[in-house]
């Protein structure tokens, strides 16, 4: 793989030390937006959970909070 990079103005090929730490910043930002859309998700279902306990809409609930 070439993989450029801009290293003080210059752009040049990247190292393979920097291939590999670029290879495991991408990974962990690929994990953490993953385990942000699933935390997002259980939100979002207990969210409803209590609307549906409650008996209520989101646009009831906005209105019962605002």
């Amino acid at each position: 793989m070439n993989m450029k990079t801009n290293d003080n103005g210059i752009e040049r090929d990247m190292t393979e030390t920097e291939i590999e730490a670029y290879e495991i910043v991408k990974a962990d930002l690929e994990k953490r937006a993953k385990e942000r859309t699933k935390a997002e998700a259980a939100q979002a279902t207990a969210r409803q959970t209590v609307l549906t306990k409650l008996g209520l809409t989101a646009d009831e609930a906005a209105l019962l909070l605002d």
